[in-house]
């Protein structure tokens, strides 16, 4: 009988310490916080540098840079909104940047906001800057007939309503397709400048810029 009793003491005692042990390990009735996976504090990130719309910065004058180094040294002033264009007007791509050189810029040197757009008028390398930006505004859609004599024919498409059937040929002997139009110049165009446009075709003919018509 006294072995009965000392086993049950024995066993309460270790079912009150077994209680206890699930209590402090964090069960539902324990008031210590959770630890673990899901009850690590999410960490606060820093906070990012504050960029005010006032923020001002100090272009330099780029003209007769590369582009890329104008684009960089731009950027290292605090100016990331940059764009390019042809200043010849030809609606050429800047693809390559270390190809191009600077002609003028907009807005110019100076202290300026640096949410500003740069856009800076450039020309090929090997190529002189002309004595004004031909290729500052984009061609607006015409609803007559624009005089197209000498523009490249990519801006001549621009010009022409999306709709526009448009038909361009060699207008040298040769027949040569005319795949990149930012190289190609216009020589004669029907209708004539000035005609009602209202949905009629369009024909140009057209030689390399470097060609006579």
């Amino acid at each position: 009988m006294r072995l009965t009793n000392t086993a049950l003491v024995a066993g309460t005692a270790l079912l009150v310490l077994t209680l206890s042990g699930c209590e402090e390990g964090g069960g539902t009735g324990s008031d210590k916080p959770a630890t673990g996976r899901t009850g690590t504090p999410a960490r606060t990130p820093a906070a990012a540098p504050a960029t005010g719309d006032d923020e001002v910065g100090t272009l330099a004058d780029m003209t007769g840079k590369g582009l890329q180094s104008a684009q960089d040294q731009a950027q290292a002033a605090g100016f990331f909104a940059l764009r390019s264009h042809d200043a010849l007007g030809r609606g050429r791509a800047q693809a390559l940047d270390r190809n191009w050189k600077v002609c003028g810029q907009t807005p110019g040197a100076g202290e300026h906001p640096t949410d500003v757009t740069v856009d800076f008028a450039t020309v090929r390398l090997e190529e002189e800057c002309p004595g004004k930006d031909q290729g500052a505004a984009e061609p607006e859609t015409a609803t007559t007939m624009p005089d197209f004599t000498g523009k490249s024919v990519k801006i001549a498409r621009r010009s022409l309503d999306s709709s526009t059937s448009l038909t361009v040929t060699d207008a040298s002997p040769q027949g040569r397709m005319i795949l990149v139009e930012s190289n190609w110049r216009v020589c004669t165009q029907d209708p004539a400048a000035g005609s009602a446009l209202d949905g009629r075709p369009v024909a140009l003919t057209a030689v390399k810029f470097d060609e006579t018509c």
